[in-house]
């Protein structure tokens, strides 16, 4: 049997690790839900990844850097905003550039950094509850992104559901040609879901570059983009089903790491696949099940307003 605090620190790493993917899910789940498909995803967490980690080092904030990486990913986000809400280009088309687009500017951002080292944010232990056994360090001893990311996730579950700028989003989701009738500014809410987006991949790579791993990498985000954007698929575009899959992704990002360790014969190339095997296996399932039944009606369609 494992050691509690063995297993404690097993599930401390499993909720670190599905931080990132739930930043990064629940801008793209606001952003499509609004009708917008945004596969610059992964771009958008790699800029934000390098200008937060570039910021930290030369100013020693980790706050600024925070702030300047999701400043990052708003930027990268306003590209694929001009060209997939206001010029009506294909969104598919106009989210691979900006992947492209943004991998290359992170690596340009990037490189004076390579070989360098912040110090990681700071655990929050909170008196009485991180001592706890087990659950103590998983839940009660994490960095301010992970209580970020449950309070992100509440704000918006209960926006979109319980507000009126949340109902008016989802109506351009789903029929954007009746919002416009109705005197709703398609083009305007679209754009702001996109930032929004933009920012939460821009805080996720804030995550990866200043607390999960302090240092700067080329390819640290290795996928997690392209993984938020098969989660909000996964959730059927339900913001508190996102949290149950981030984490049973994160679980297996880091199960496959102590699988590793136990010496089973099992080739290591196989087992840092696994994150990306089970994203395909859970997609298959939810396209036999026609669980994607609840994408929006109007997801990745354009939107031109008559003249």
């Amino acid at each position: 049997m494992l050691d509690a605090a063995i297993l404690g620190a097993v599930l401390a790493s499993i909720v670190a690790a599905a931080t990132t993917l739930l930043l990064a899910s629940l801008g793209e789940l606001v952003a499509e839900r609004a009708g917008t498909l945004n596969l610059g995803v992964e771009g958008m967490m790699i800029v934000g990844a390098a200008v937060g980690y570039a910021t930290a080092y030369s100013s020693g904030s980790l706050l600024l850097g925070t702030l300047a990486a999701m400043l990052a990913g708003t930027a990268l986000s306003l590209v694929f905003a001009v060209l997939a809400v206001w010029l009506a280009t294909n969104q598919v088309a106009s989210g691979l550039a900006t992947t492209i687009l943004g991998l290359g500017l992170a690596g340009l951002i990037g490189s004076p950094f390579v070989g360098t080292r912040v110090d990681a944010a700071p655990a929050l232990a909170i008196p009485g509850l991180t001592d706890l056994p087990v659950i103590g360090p998983a839940l009660f001893g994490q960095d301010a992104f992970v209580y970020a990311s449950i309070l992100l996730l509440i704000a918006v579950a209960w926006g979109l559901a319980r507000t009126r700028a949340g109902l008016v989003l989802r109506a351009v989701g789903e029929n954007h040609a009746a919002a416009h009738a109705l005197g709703h500014p398609v083009r305007r809410i679209r754009t702001l879901a996109v930032m929004f987006g933009g920012a939460c991949a821009g805080l996720a790579g804030a995550h990866l570059s200043l607390a999960y791993t302090p240092f700067w990498a080329s390819d640290m985000t290795a996928g997690r983009g392209w993984i938020a954007l098969a989660l909000v698929v996964f959730s059927a575009w339900r913001p508190l089903w996102l949290l149950g899959g981030a984490y049973l992704f994160g679980a297996v990002s880091i199960l496959q790491l102590h699988v590793q360790g136990f010496g089973l014969g099992i080739p290591a190339q196989l087992l840092s696949s696994l994150p990306y095997l089970a994203t395909i296996a859970a997609l298959v399932v939810i396209s036999a099940l026609k669980h994607g039944q609840g994408a929006p009606a109007s997801l990745g369609v354009p939107f031109v307003p008559d003249r």
